[in-house]
């Protein structure tokens, strides 16, 4: 329950950020259009993202009679965890990665590259599928757009924030702002970013808390520890290069790995730790 505490938290410290520099740039008028706006583009991202992400990477729907080892591991893992059978895909990239997308677990699919397949074990394959089974339990993609929505709005309000800036005001005709200039000029530079942290943070505890539920799906975390290792060694080797930036909090380890991004900037937790976690979990210690 430590994740979800964690998520909950990181959400209302997004909220509590858009409220306070709505007021203080925005005014009251200007938030409720960003938040209208931004809330328009991410509920069309919601709806159709499974779609978006699968064309972006060419995923093809693989039928059972040519991946049945795949479906079968699949099919188990749903039962173990209570789901719906999702719709199956491989991509067509040598990088060892897998993500799952879909609004609601009626609504998923999981996705495989060819790589992936090339270079686990079917033990090791399990605890993977695991683990984008859990995303699809816990709704990761419904809170992922919850806080790309606060954020995104919380961007537009910086942005109206300039314009105000260069036209000589704050928050359009309201004169009571307690921050004064030079704290809503402050506030201006380091919302956006902190929004991006925020948001940045909440994707690194959902993975976590993924990591935990693919343990106990797979029934062995030592199996999603032992797959971890060689994804990390497989994207460093062959990063994807087609890889868009917007997507890779799905993946299962960051497709951007060999692209120098630093911990901090990461959608993803150091591997490190996340295995460290999972042997933990064998051992009986969380």
């Amino acid at each position: 329950m430590g994740n979800q505490f964690r998520t909950l938290f990181l959400l209302s410290v997004l909220t509590a950020l858009f409220v306070l520099i709505g007021d203080a740039l925005g005014g009251k008028g200007g938030m409720v259009i960003a938040l209208v706006f931004a809330g328009v583009m991410n509920f069309m991202a919601y709806w159709f993202s499974d779609r978006i992400v699968l064309a972006m990477y060419k995923a093809r729907e693989a039928r059972e009679e040519e991946a049945p080892e795949l479906y079968a591991i699949i099919r188990e893992l749903c039962q173990r965890a209570g789901l719906p059978m999702p719709k199956v895909y491989i991509v067509p990239s040598q990088t060892p990665n897998a993500f799952a997308t879909g609004r609601n677990p009626h609504h998923a699919a999981v996705a495989v590259t060819q790589g992936i397949l090339q270079l686990l074990s079917g033990e090791e394959l399990k605890g993977v599928l695991g683990h984008e089974l859990a995303h699809v339990k816990h709704r990761d993609i419904l809170i992922q757009t919850v806080a790309a929505t606060v954020a995104g709005a919380i961007v537009m309000i910086a942005r109206i924030g300039q314009w105000a800036l260069i036209f000589g005001g704050f928050g359009g005709d309201d004169n009571d702002n307690p921050l004064g200039a030079i704290g809503a000029i402050a506030l201006l530079i380091i919302a956006p970013i902190a929004a991006f942290l925020v948001q940045m943070a909440i994707s690194r505890s959902r993975e976590y808390y993924a990591d935990e539920g693919g343990g106990r799906f797979c029934g062995q975390p030592l199996y999603l520890a032992n797959a971890l290792r060689k994804l990390e060694q497989g994207v460093q080797q062959r990063p994807m290069k087609e890889a868009n930036p917007a997507t890779a909090h799905m993946f299962i380890v960051s497709p951007l790995r060999g692209k120098g991004m630093t911990s901090l900037f990461s959608t993803h937790p150091p591997t490190e730790k996340r295995i460290a976690r999972l042997e933990a979990m064998a051992r009986g210690a969380i």
